[in-house]
């Protein structure tokens, strides 16, 4: 019996081990240039990586959901990356979990308006409240909740997510307690929380 329960707990430790052995180093890729590749992401790049030392300095991740249809994405990309700085974001998130990376990181696109939102409906806002705005935060734009505002993002733009989240963060240096729904942040449409679940979920998965 002590000899079984030795190999169980020597099985235990060593399997984490060896996940960690096998999963990709995301903050090694997430520091690099040019357009590569990130296991687990289907990246469509209309704007490429620069040296992240010259990326502008954001601070933050909102997290946006467009009122537009499933493939909507791309042509929201593509309008973003012919005119960078129109209303809109960095990067988009198709229904099937395709990402367009649309803006080259050194350019500001208009989002998150004011940080206006000082009621505490969703989470303290004392350092939120004209603070999180769209010129230090990095847009997530997730496409496909037409007509019905109330639909949730996708397994496939969930499992998207999880990894892109990460490497927005390790590439920028933004702290977990850093990426927002844009409700979390300004007052939007009263029919759902734009932006909610999603950010909610990155609380769940932690670091």
């Amino acid at each position: 019996m002590y000899f079984r329960l030795v190999a169980a707990a020597l099985l235990a430790f060593a399997l984490p081990l060896q996940a960690s052995a096998q999963s990709p180093d995301l903050t090694r890729i997430a520091r690099s240039s040019g357009t590569p590749e990130i296991p687990g992401l289907r990246m469509v790049w209309l704007a490429p990586w620069g040296d992240v030392a010259k990326a502008h300095p954001w601070r933050n991740i909102i997290v946006h959901q467009t009122e537009g249809p499933a493939g909507s994405a791309r042509g929201g990309a593509q309008a973003q990356s012919k005119n960078p700085t129109r209303r809109g974001v960095m990067v988009w998130v198709e229904t099937d979990g395709t990402v367009y990376w649309a803006v080259a990181e050194n350019l500001i696109p208009t989002h998150g308006d004011g940080g206006n939102r000082n009621d505490n409906k969703y989470i303290d806002n004392r350092a939120t409240h004209r603070q999180v705005v769209g010129n230090n935060s990095v847009g997530v734009e997730f496409a496909g909740n037409f007509p019905d505002v109330t639909r949730g993002p996708t397994a496939e733009q969930v499992a998207a997510w999880k990894i892109l989240v990460k490497v927005l963060r390790a590439r920028y240096g933004i702290p977990l307690d850093r990426v927002y729904a844009h409700n979390w942040i300004d007052y939007k449409d009263a029919r759902y929380c734009e932006g909610c679940e999603l950010a909610k979920l990155v609380r769940q998965w932690g670091e």
